[in-house]
């Protein structure tokens, strides 16, 4: 953990490096908060990631690993990325550092990879050293390959024990999810170097795949590590509706496609049970479909009235969801940015205490959304 001096530390170092920004002010129950665009001209950004020296790295879906630095997008592209397919909605996705990066450089990359046998999800590790990745190597790869070109999920988050959680998408082929020799539709649960975490359900279970930490998953775009508990939550896509947010537990079983509380996407009926004995049910849902991506527990000083609230960003809807949550439940529900008329990709809590934000589109943007002046 670090020390709040630390924290400072890098507090001053964010803001240091950020000249003035365009700036836009926004209304929510807490009163006014502005909106300040950092960067543009990223080609559908997918994920964000924080570096001690203030800087911040950016993944574009379209294969590129990028670098902000003392406020500007840098124009070259990161070197070393690894072989990758942009297909779809598969490209490159999300970048996680090591819970010890400042000391060991270390990062990790999610993508999506073809072969002969088609498309997966894939994850490197890479040290990063002089702009450029060093020392690249797979460390996951789901299988069976597909020839789909979605849900690849790719979301990835660390725990308090040092394990990598990476999430695997259905691929589209939703049956998958409950095939528990398939790593298609879960969440797998490895060490840095690629091997199954102690404790793993399947480590004691010949029918489950010896990485699966959960499963029943069809589609995580947004995963974050609770502040005070450690635990990892996520959300997922719905078809037509049944957007999901839920707490991760090991070897439980989400239930897709055998419950949902959407419907397939010609309006045909999925399934007609939205619970089953066995299968979990979602902490929250949203019907219709927000196509939600991207979430950060707030835990900023800017906006007291927020602190401990989930920050979920939403595609389809084009808007930030505000969600207050106590005792594992949601008591408040607020939309924010919806005049902001753009695609929110991603959501960090920055070490400089705001949110940060990614939109999704040929020209995206990176904001921090701050308290107003």
């Amino acid at each position: 953990m670090r020390s709040f001096r630390q924290l400072a530390m890098l507090a001053s170092l964010f803001l240091a490096g950020l000249p003035m920004a365009y700036s836009q002010t926004f209304s929510s129950d807490a009163g006014q908060f502005r909106l300040e665009t950092v960067a543009t001209g990223l080609e559908h950004p997918w994920s964000l990631a924080f570096l001690p020296d203030g800087s911040m790295l950016v993944t574009e879906r379209a294969g590129r690993l990028r670098i902000l630095r003392d406020g500007a997008l840098d124009p070259d592209a990161i070197p070393g990325v690894p072989e990758l397919v942009v297909s779809g909605q598969g490209g490159l996705l999300d970048v996680l550092l090591h819970p010890d990066f400042a000391e060991n450089r270390t990062l990790f990359l999610s993508y999506a990879h073809r072969a002969d046998r088609g498309m997966t999800t894939r994850v490197a590790r890479a040290r990063f050293e002089q702009d450029r990745l060093e020392d690249v190597e797979v460390i996951f790869e789901a299988l069976p390959r597909s020839g789909k070109s979605r849900h690849f999920a790719g979301r990835m988050a660390f725990d308090s024990n040092g394990y990598l959680y990476v999430a695997v998408g259905d691929r589209g082929e939703m049956d998958r999810a409950q095939d528990t020799a398939d790593d298609a539709g879960g969440v797998h649960r490895i060490t840095v170097n690629g091997e199954p975490a102690s404790g793993n359900p399947g480590m004691d279970n010949p029918q489950v795949n010896d990485t699966f930490y959960t499963w029943g998953n069809r589609n995580i775009q947004g995963m974050t590590v609770h502040p005070d508990t450690g635990d990892v939550w996520t959300h997922e896509h719905g078809p037509r509706g049944g957007d999901e947010i839920n707490i991760l537990r090991a070897g439980t079983n989400y239930g897709w496609p055998e419950i949902t509380y959407g419907i397939g996407y010609s309006g045909i009926p999925i399934t007609l049970d939205t619970e089953k004995e066995g299968m979990a049910q979602p902490l929250h849902y949203w019907d219709p479909s927000i196509a939600p991506s991207g979430m950060a527990f707030y835990t900023g000083s800017g906006i007291p009235e927020w602190q401990g609230d989930l920050f979920v960003g939403a595609l389809k809807l084009q808007k930030l969801v505000r969600l207050k949550i106590r005792d594992e439940s949601v008591r408040e529900e607020e939309d924010l940015l919806t005049d902001l008329g753009e695609r929110i990709r991603d959501v960090r809590m920055g070490p400089d205490g705001a949110l940060w934000l990614l939109t999704d589109d040929s020209d995206g943007k990176v904001y921090r959304l701050l308290p107003a002046q």
